[in-house]
């Protein structure tokens, strides 16, 4: 289906270009978002008409959404999630929770600018494109941790998960004592042999002689 770009699309075109794209993409995404018209003889002739009004549009919208891109230079959030100690989360982050997030750091953003190839689905810190305006991308780091500390750390560069992992294997690592030698038990095995030695005397007074 060719259809009339009104405003740059990423891979696409920009405005006015006369692109062919899937029938599918047209009807679900750029059709009922406004960021296209079916590229018909009378549509071209409209937007011919209204190109130098919808180019002004798009300017003023472009500079509205460049001021708002300074005051996002430095967007972090911190998501707190429940997750194994391998990491994987039970469940995910969706877009919907990155843009929630960046609204309660005091910033406007609309759920369609969150761009997520998939959804975060692990422990750490992830970088997230926001679209402000087809021409205008900032980026948000996001920190998906199980506690605010874990959130600390990771900002810090630590493997929040690797970390765990090699404090588990230090608390099953067997206590070694250089000064002993080999062949010699130690103090709880001595004692416990001196027991022995004491209880068997014992029965030994006890059984009847002949």
């Amino acid at each position: 289906m060719d259809v009339i770009l009104l405003e740059r699309v990423e891979k696409l075109g920009r405005i006015g270009d006369v692109v062919a794209v899937k029938p599918g993409y047209a009807r679900n995404f750029l059709l009922p978002r406004g960021k296209a018209l079916r590229a018909t003889d009378a549509n071209k002739a409209k937007f011919e008409a209204q190109r130098a009004q919808i180019e002004a549009d798009n300017a003023k919208r472009r500079e509205e959404a460049e001021a708002q891109a300074k005051t996002m230079t430095d967007v972090s959030v911190v998501l707190i999630r429940q997750a194994s100690n391998a990491g994987a989360l039970y469940g995910s982050v969706s877009a919907r929770d990155v843009a929630e997030a960046v609204v309660a750091a005091g910033h406007k953003v609309l759920k369609s600018a969150v761009v997520l190839e998939k959804p975060i689905k692990l422990l750490g810190i992830s970088v997230v494109k926001l679209v402000l305006h087809p021409e205008v991308t900032v980026t948000a780091k996001v920190n998906v941790a199980r506690s605010p500390e874990e959130a600390e750390l990771q900002a810090k560069g630590v493997d929040v998960t690797q970390d765990l992992f090699e404090r588990e294997e230090a608390g099953f690592t067997e206590a070694f004592d250089p000064n002993a030698e080999p062949g010699l038990a130690t103090d709880d095995a001595a004692d416990g042999g001196e027991v022995s030695e004491a209880a068997d005397a014992a029965e030994g007074e006890d059984q009847p002689t002949a």
